[in-house]
């Protein structure tokens, strides 16, 4: 806006409110673009903005263009180095917002609790024309989704989605190819043709990882049968669990050749794999970030898988324009020490 920055020298918005006739809250929502007001109601109020000098015929003009839309995102909270490269890049969205942009929120929400994103799903409805968010496979969660998206709200689900439901959008990765994309290179790379492998995941209640779980098992079981899978262990992508839990299986299983994170926070497993000396057994995990890179320059990782968080997050915004478009799974980027970008 090319408004004035000094707020005691440009009329008030309370004066905007006087000549259109309104309240001080309706031009707060015209002005900060929020739902809820008649479009000759907004018209008016930009009238009146731009007859005392508040906004100017620029503004004005981009301002009774077509409201772009409202966005908020949500985003587990946590440990997770990825998801907070994610936040991170979409709060830079924020502070680069323009008028004819779509308006962002970001907010980090209690993870793998499907109270608290049904809260939040319907806290967050009443601003926002469309929400991206990370589904929890959970009845409540599927329930809160169908409410939203029968009263309008757009809705389109990242990484992990809610499975069968054509009323929500989906950007991700084919997590099934994903899965058994990491049991080809763990049954390649692993030192000895038999032994033991071992998932750790965020949760099954993750629909991603429970997918990835089962194309894991089910090219270890085409492939590579002398290969015994222990049981997955849920480290619920903090990097303390995921510690005790390679710890665990360092001391539980002796013939472990190769772990596979489904999830994230590796950095939790790298950590007891450098302590143990255990630098031997195949290590595969998601998320290229910090920790993640310097694991993979020193030996630690294996490999990593990676969706880019700029695509990601692009692709989920164009879904929400443009609904009814039907989009193809992203790319799956695997990162090995020697292609590095």
């Amino acid at each position: 806006m090319n408004t004035p920055k000094d707020d005691s020298q440009r009329p008030q918005l309370a004066e905007v409110a006087r000549r259109a006739g309104v309240s001080l809250a309706t031009v707060d929502r015209v002005i900060n673009r929020r739902k809820g007001v008649k479009d000759r109601t907004r018209r008016r109020v930009l009238d009146a903005a731009r007859d005392i000098g508040f906004l100017s015929p620029e503004d004005a003009a981009r301002y009774g263009a077509e409201r772009p839309l409202n966005i908020t995102v949500l985003l587990p909270a946590g440990t997770n180095p990825y998801l907070r490269l994610l936040g991170e890049r979409v709060k830079e969205r924020i502070g680069q917002s323009g008028v004819d942009n779509p308006f962002l929120r970001c907010f980090f929400i209690e993870s793998f609790n499907a109270a608290a994103l049904v809260e939040a799903l319907h806290k967050n409805a009443g601003w926002s024309d469309a929400i991206i968010f990370f589904a929890i496979e959970h009845p409540e969660v599927r329930n809160a989704a169908a409410e939203l998206a029968a009263a309008g709200t757009r809705l389109v689900t990242i990484v992990s989605d809610l499975g069968n439901a054509p009323e929500v959008g989906h950007l991700g990765l084919d997590n099934r190819a994903v899965g058994r994309t990491a049991g080809l290179l763990i049954g390649r790379l692993a030192k000895s043709t038999s032994g033991s492998v071992a998932l750790v995941a965020g949760s099954r209640h993750y629909r991603a990882h429970s997918e990835r779980e089962a194309g894991f098992l089910s090219i270890l079981d085409e492939m590579f049968p002398a290969l015994r899978v222990v049981g997955m262990r849920e480290g619920h992508d903090d990097a303390a669990e995921n510690y005790r839990h390679a710890l665990d299986l360092f001391e539980q299983v002796p013939d472990l050749v190769g772990i596979y994170n489904v999830g994230g926070s590796s950095g939790g497993i790298t950590r007891a794999i450098r302590e143990r000396q255990r630098e031997t057994l195949v290590f595969i995990g998601h998320g290229l970030t910090p920790d993640t890179r310097r694991a993979l320059l020193d030996g630690t990782v294996d490999a990593i898988f990676d969706l880019d968080p700029d695509t990601l997050i692009d692709r989920a915004i164009t879904l929400l324009s443009h609904p009814g478009t039907r989009p193809r799974p992203l790319k799956l980027d695997i990162y090995f020490r020697e292609n590095l970008p």
